[in-house]
């Protein structure tokens, strides 16, 4: 069982940064990939970036290649995203996952707000 909380959200303007945070509870939190998902509203979530267990690997949806960064510390149970160049259309509901492979994402946190004005 993994239980994440996210934090870092907030109301900024466009072109800023936020840094976004993961904590996950659990002592198996190193075998699981990480990734980060956003819902804006009235629309479907969807996928920003994922993290392998190692932190070797990572993906990014097109939209936040060179604007986004994820990485993680194992040592620490968090993964986190960092976010620059923020648009309008960032503005969702940032939600961190668990997934024990593939994309079998099978714990989620209850999300954090971001919102950037333009």
């Amino acid at each position: 069982q993994v239980q994440l909380v996210e934090s870092g959200g907030g109301l900024v303007q466009a072109g800023d940064s936020l840094r976004l945070s993961c904590a996950a509870s659990g002592r198996t939190f190193s075998t699981y990939t990480m990734g980060w998902f956003r819902q804006a509203p009235g629309k479907e979530r969807e996928f920003v970036a994922r993290i392998s267990w190692t932190g070797a690997r990572t993906y990014k949806r097109d939209s936040v290649k060179g604007r986004f960064t994820i990485s993680r510390d194992n040592a620490k149970n968090t993964v986190y995203l960092q976010m620059n160049s923020l648009k309008p259309e960032d503005t969702a509901v940032y939600y961190c996952a668990a997934a024990e492979s593939g994309d079998d994402w099978v714990y989620w946190g209850q999300g954090t707000q971001v919102t950037v004005s333009s």
